[in-house]
């Protein structure tokens, strides 16, 4: 054995130090994920004997009016999420100059990513809260009449969208720093001696140095929006009639709170979540792979 491994050490080497992380990650992502897949298909409370229903529970998913709007909501999420990767871009590519104060800018900017979501979702709250929040008074400064937010089904998912939007900017704005330090810079030189300012700099230089950053960009952006749960759970519970529910905390609701205990309907609106996922990150890869092959 010692010889073995004497002989093929260079081949072996990676493969023992990511054993343990692939174990791990075998164990407490992979494996959960086939048994959730199983588990869709049975009713089970979680204590008791699990009942075969076959195709029983996303049959009945078809006419759930609340998993609709939890998918809606889940949706909406998607698209204003993406807003994140952009304006994230702008705040990395303003860091990255070298002006007067920008460490201090930069701790400000860092700061929505190293503060729990808990207290995202509280400062939003106070910041959304009737009478005495500071929107609602300017809201009621300007017309006359305030708007509580997370109290109208119309604006609530909006709300706690933008609170989310905080904290993931940030993260987007990190990721693209980093890749802004990587950008060749005889690159850059290059381009300008060309007559490249600007927007087609911007286009033509740099994004296609930061195509690994927007990947892991999009790919966070997308997981974070599709698992909305914890904003949604400290802000309004789903409420106001359920009008904010998104799918991870409809699949809470049923599966682990006092209203369900119903595991198997729980497991297929996971099984659903991660299907959207797996679409969007999937489609993304593609792209990302086409766009290198033709390059």
């Amino acid at each position: 054995m010692q010889a073995f491994f004497k002989t093929h050490q260079r081949r072996l080497a990676p493969w023992l130090f990511l054993a343990p992380g692939a174990a791990f990650f075998l164990f407490y992502v992979i494996a959960p994920i086939f048994e959730s897949m199983a588990l869709s298909f049975y009713d089970w409370d979680g204590l008791g004997e699990a009942t075969w229903v076959g195709i029983g529970n996303y049959i009945e998913l078809v006419d759930d009016e609340a998993f609709y709007i939890s998918l809606k909501n889940n949706l909406l999420w998607l698209v204003l999420y993406m807003l994140a990767i952009p304006f994230g871009l702008a705040i990395a590519i303003f860091l990255n100059q070298t002006v007067w104060g920008i460490r201090a800018y930069k701790s400000l900017f860092f700061f929505p990513f190293v503060i729990s979501q808990v207290v995202v979702g509280l400062m939003f709250s106070w910041f959304y809260a009737p009478n005495f929040g500071l929107l609602y008074t300017l809201i009621e400064a300007v017309t006359g009449q305030g708007v509580a937010i997370l109290a109208d089904e119309d604006y609530v998912t909006y709300g706690i969208i933008a609170a989310g939007l905080w904290p993931q900017i940030a993260y987007v704005m990190i990721l693209y720093l980093t890749g802004l330090n990587n950008v060749a810079p005889d690159q850059i030189e290059a381009a300008r001696l060309d007559g490249a300012r600007g927007w087609k700099m911007l286009w033509y230089v740099i994004l296609p140095q930061l195509r690994p950053a927007t990947f892991i960009a999009v790919v966070v952006t997308v997981i974070g929006a599709l698992r909305s749960f914890d904003l949604v759970s400290i802000m309004t519970d789903g409420g106001p009639y359920g009008s904010s529910r998104v799918l991870s905390f409809y699949m809470y609701e049923q599966a682990l709170s006092e209203y369900g205990f119903r595991m198997g309907y729980g497991a297929a609106i996971a099984v659903v979540l991660f299907a959207i996922m797996m679409v969007f990150i999937t489609g993304f890869i593609w792209k990302m792979w086409r766009d290198e092959k033709d390059h």
